[in-house]
């Protein structure tokens, strides 16, 4: 080798070690709990922290109590890889996770930031997962906050536990809580991330005076309800909610928030089912044994939220209704199709006697009015409103009603509602559940890769410029909400908050081109309200 080129070499090498060794110092990361060496993604334009204990392990003795802090570590803790889901089962078989196999020790969450920012005080959007209470983690790829990071905010996700680990209770538990309260620790587990990411979130550039939450389907649930909480309410700026809130109508039991006292005497029965007479006893099993005697129960929906007392003294509906919630900007929707699968899935098909008969049976003399909303003149009508009406009780009629009660009850607070149109593309001959994926339309939960721009995560799906199109353009709504509160912004349709004197306006989106109109279904809530159970106080 020349000298010169000897030289060149020399430098590069000098070069590229001294970029490492910023690249090092700029990836560690002090929190209250000790030292974090973080990581660059492939384009190093992202920092990423991932598996940060946000409280102790929920294990042995702190089995069903409410987080406690963090412990401390000594030295650099890596935080590189994805740590472990909260303790489930396959319950769903479509979520897959990055991370070893789930464990109880699952209290743990990520951090996306955008690695060159010009400012040290950065939005930042905490993101709860769906999965019914009993499945979902912070390592599914369709949540990646890497996209959402690049466009100039922090993305916190945190793990929060699931079905009999963060939703049993039981009168011991009462006892011993110190609040007369016993249920909710995933939600005890959420709050407990919020005050993590407020004492810690400057660290990493991030404002905390700027936190936004979300969610989809159980998480926007969750958000739903961390709105209502006295011990959570105030402790963010904005709401964010796709699919699903703690206001429930007709048939959708599972929105229905019970009292302690019934859930407690369920655990009770649960804890005998599996041989534990005593609090004690049932810390003594093993996760796995728990795990697999509650899978059995109710389809593995056994344990779920309650009104505990203390996280939840109310119901959301009635903190609602009294105007009690976190009055702050609220972006929530669902999906057109949320409830095509059940009625396509049915081998019993409506016809438009069967729908006649059900609504009379259903609204008594209030029938005539409901088939003007939904309609069932033909076979095909039946069907067609079938589906509307399976998605309206399931979804779209409870993330109305939070809408609605934050328009009504919570001030000058800006509202924007949204449909979610997009169908994505299918492979011929390619299934959704036990049907052809292209009758699932646009379904539950289906929009979750788009707004994190993700849908490469997703395999085998031939994705189209229309896809890709609508999934940018929603990164940018949420993001930009999550920035200022308000959707708009430079190049995207004009997204109206809504108001009665404009005719309660809904962003459509789309790949054809969103745009914004009036409500056309909203005979078909305030229909279905003056049916809905009252709040339970």
């Amino acid at each position: 080798m020349s000298r010169p080129s000897f030289l060149a070499g020399a430098v590069f090498v000098l070069a590229m070690i001294f970029h490492s060794t910023l690249a090092f110092a700029d990836d560690i990361i002090t929190v209250e709990s000790g030292k974090l060496q973080g990581a660059l993604n492939s384009d190093r334009t992202v920092r990423l922290f991932k598996s940060i204990p946000f409280a102790a392990p929920p294990v042995a003795d702190l089995r069903w109590k409410a987080p406690q802090p963090p412990k401390s570590w000594t030295g650099v803790r890596p935080a590189d890889k994805f740590g472990p889901a909260c303790l489930q089962t396959d319950v769903f078989g479509d979520i897959y996770f990055r991370d070893a196999k789930p464990s109880e020790d699952c209290l743990n969450l990520n951090i996306w930031i955008p690695a060159n920012a010009s400012s040290k005080s950065l939005p930042v959007f905490v993101w709860f997962y769906g999965g019914g209470f009993v499945a979902g983690a912070n390592s599914e790829a369709r949540y990646d906050g890497e996209a959402l990071a690049k466009k100039g905010i922090i993305v916190v996700e945190p793990n929060y536990r699931l079905g009999v680990f963060g939703f049993f209770s039981h009168p011991e538990l009462v006892k011993e809580s110190g609040h007369n309260s016993s249920g909710n620790y995933g939600f005890l587990d959420q709050v407990a991330a919020l005050h993590w990411v407020i004492q810690n979130i400057s660290a990493f550039g991030g404002d905390p005076h700027n936190i936004t939450i979300g969610g989809e389907s159980a998480g926007s649930l969750s958000v739903s309800a961390l709105m209502a909480s006295p011990l959570s309410r105030n402790l963010f700026q904005k709401a964010l909610g796709e699919s699903g809130a703690f206001f429930p109508v007709g048939p959708a039991a599972g929105m229905q928030l019970k009292p302690v006292t019934e859930t407690a005497q369920a655990g009770v029965k649960f804890a005998e089912s599996v041989g534990a007479r005593t609090l004690a006893e049932l810390r003594s099993k093993s996760g796995d044994e728990l795990l697999q005697a509650a899978a059995k129960l109710n389809g593995g929906f056994a344990f779920g939220p309650n009104i505990d007392g203390y996280f939840l003294p109310a119901s959301v509906a009635a903190i609602f209704a009294r105007g009690e919630q976190a009055h702050v900007p609220l972006l929530a929707g669902w999906n057109a199709d949320e409830g095509k699968m059940f009625v396509l899935a049915n081998p019993q098909k409506p016809t438009a006697k069967i729908f006649a008969d059900q609504a009379h049976a259903r609204f008594g003399n209030d029938a005539p009015e409901f088939l003007k909303l939904y309609p069932a003149l033909t076979d095909a009508d039946a069907v067609r409103s079938a589906q509307d009406l399976a998605g309206d009780d399931f979804i779209a009629f409870s993330t109305w009603k939070w809408l609605d009660m934050q328009l009504q009850t919570a001030g000058n607070s800006p509202v924007y509602q949204y449909l979610f149109e997009q169908v994505p593309k299918v492979k011929p001959g390619a299934m959704m559940g036990p049907l052809p994926a292209i009758e699932a339309g646009s379904k539950h939960a289906g929009e979750i890769e788009y707004v994190f721009e993700t849908l490469t995560s997703q395999e085998g799906v031939p994705w189209a410029d229309d896809d890709f199109k609508v999934s940018e353009e929603m990164a940018n709504y949420w993001v930009n909400f999550v920035k200022a509160g308000n959707p708009n912004g430079i190049g995207l349709p004009i997204w109206p908050a809504s108001s009665k004197k404009d005719g309660y306006q809904v962003m459509y989106l789309n790949g054809k081109g969103s745009r914004a109109a009036a409500d056309p279904h909203r005979g078909r809530y305030e229909f279905l309200d003056t049916h809905a159970p009252a709040p339970s106080k």
